[in-house]
């Protein structure tokens, strides 16, 4: 089993915005540097996707793969699971979100497994840096609007 990568960054947004954002998969594309397009494949029977299919681009890695979402009901936090995928054997993932004093704090988590070997420092350095990029992605998109 891979190890878990978590980040943390407070936004200066209400967690309902901050979930929509994260939500709007098709919109990925706009404001995200890696992932090149996204598809809702299932759109489950609630208000949020269920299966979502990414095509990624970050320079070296390029890939193509399935998320499954469970959306907490509270609509605090969300957490996904690898469908199937190039690249990836397995992924894990989930975004917590917090109230704290004048905005949400937002606790990324990721775990990847990839099919080919990747020195253990070398992949956490890598998932701390998708992490560090998508959380700053996502606050310069939430309070932008």
């Amino acid at each position: 089993m891979a190890d878990s990568s978590t980040a943390s960054l407070t936004m200066n947004a209400p967690a309902g915005a901050i979930m929509d954002v994260i939500a709007d998969f098709t919109a990925y594309p706009e404001w995200t540097g890696a992932v090149k397009n996204a598809e809702v494949t299932d759109p489950g029977k609630g208000p949020r996707a269920r299966r979502v299919k990414f095509g990624l681009d970050a320079g070296l890695i390029k890939d193509t793969y399935e998320l499954e979402y469970t959306w907490a009901s509270d609509g605090m936090s969300v957490s996904w699971e690898l469908v199937s995928g190039m690249l990836q054997k397995a992924q894990h993932g989930s975004y917590r979100l917090r109230p704290v004093d004048g905005g949400t704090e937002v606790t990324y988590s990721l775990t990847v497994q990839l099919n080919v070997p990747l020195i253990g420092p070398l992949r956490r350095k890598a998932e701390r840096t998708i992490m560090d990029t998508a959380l700053k992605e996502l606050r310069k998109r939430v309070e932008k609007a």
